[in-house]
């Protein structure tokens, strides 16, 4: 059989590899602790399990869902947005229900690029911007993502061929692999950018609540109690900034937002693209030739999360903290002096310079040798090459024994 071209860039997977690598420790009878896949372990709250059982013994539920069947979603996604940043949203025209964000960066360029157009993405960055360009038959260039420069792309470096042939920009903080954040006047520095150079300016957003920190900058809220005994949040602080709040006119933005990080629904497929109508509206024509919406109870147990009882959501950012903490504690004592992240699942750790130039032979040796599975700093981008991404997706004490493994093997 022949195959079309474009599926040549998508043979590499830096999540593919790696499962590739532990199956192979797991058949030489390695027991692996995995830190390779941002995968929470954490449970959904039972409030959104309970609505989504409840769903399951109505009929009505298990026929084909439409648009017009998600307004109850639509609607509570955008009371959502208004509580947390303050930004009215028309759940008509501005929101789009999604299979996880992963799935709206996916098909966002299929309906942005033509053969040739140029795509402007973080390097380091998350695998599916860059496969849903390719997709697209589009070009990419890679926006390097130093440590001098706090992780953040210089947009003054783009050429000013490229930016001729660009249609859009994807942005993603705080960030996945690197952990990094970015201010609010990054973020006016790129709607102002994306204005100049007429580019769809696009945020995948699926860490707004896993920051770790005191109150935040951008945003002022107050708590009140919700049902089931739980605290709803009304105007909730937000430590990190929306895209929105940069183009708060909604003039060349969307942003992609997932339920799989803040309420442990990863496995239940289910987030929202919020923005610009236009692009809303043109992600939902390739929508509507690609599939149908989720099973209307994965929706009703989304409301559930967006509008009951909070309290998971502060429970799971502790728990993570906790997590962090303890991990780069243990890297620390040995040797391994790794910056603390303030954000995110991860930890984007420097490589030691004897595999500063080969982080996937490390992780490969790694897994191999003493069953702890990693990411590989090269699988996100050329920039990434000399890091590598541990996800805090276990509790402490196998975090610490991850690192003791780890320890012998770099001595």
């Amino acid at each position: 059989m022949q195959f079309a071209k474009r599926l040549q860039p998508l043979q590499s997977n830096v999540f593919a590899d790696m499962d590739r690598a532990k199956a192979v420790a797991l058949a030489a009878g390695r027991q692996v602790i995995d830190l390779s896949l941002g995968s929470s372990d954490l449970p959904a709250e039972a409030h959104v399990i309970e609505a989504i059982a409840q769903s399951l013994h109505d009929r009505s539920t298990h026929g084909y869902l439409l648009f017009n069947g998600t307004q109850g979603f639509r609607e509570a996604a955008a009371n959502w947005y208004e509580q947390k940043f303050g930004i009215k949203v028309d759940p008509q025209t501005e929101v789009l229900p999604l299979i996880g964000s992963q799935e709206g960066t996916a098909h966002l360029p299929l309906a942005l690029l033509n053969p040739g157009d140029f795509a402007l993405l973080l390097d380091p960055g998350y695998p599916s911007h860059a496969g849903g360009v390719y997709l697209a038959s589009g070009q990419i260039y890679p926006m390097p993502l130093l440590a001098e420069n706090g992780f953040l792309p210089v947009f003054a470096d783009i050429p000013a061929p490229v930016l001729a042939q660009s249609r859009m920009m994807v942005l993603s903080y705080p960030h996945n692999p690197t952990a990094a954040i970015a201010p609010l006047s990054f973020f006016q520095e790129a709607v102002a950018f994306c204005q100049q150079h007429n580019l769809a300016l696009v945020h995948d957003f699926p860490y707004v609540d896993l920051v770790f920190g005191e109150s935040g900058e951008w945003g002022k809220g107050s708590r009140e109690a919700g049902e089931a005994g739980g605290e709803r949040i009304t105007n909730a602080p937000c430590l990190v900034p929306s895209i929105l709040q940069a183009d708060p006119e909604k003039s060349v933005s969307i942003e992609f937002f997932t339920l799989s990080k803040s309420y442990n629904m990863g496995g239940f497929r289910i987030g929202y693209a919020i923005g610009n109508a236009q692009l809303i509206n043109a992600l939902r024509q390739v929508k509507a030739a690609v599939d149908f919406n989720q099973y209307r109870g994965i929706l009703n147990g989304a409301i559930a999360a967006l509008t009951g009882p909070q309290a998971g959501v502060k429970s799971a950012v502790a728990t993570f903290q906790w997590r962090r903490d303890a991990f780069i504690s243990a890297l620390h004592r040995i040797g391994w002096n790794v910056p603390t992240p303030k954000a995110t699942m991860y930890i984007w750790a420097k490589l030691p310079s004897a595999w500063s130039q080969n982080s996937i032979e490390f992780c490969t040796q790694l897994v191999k040798q003493t069953g702890v599975a990693a990411s590989p700093g090269a699988g996100f981008g050329k920039s990434g090459e000399g890091y590598v991404r541990f996800a805090l997706v276990h509790e402490p004490p196998l975090l610490e024994t991850a690192v003791e493994r780890m320890a012998e093997f770099l001595h």
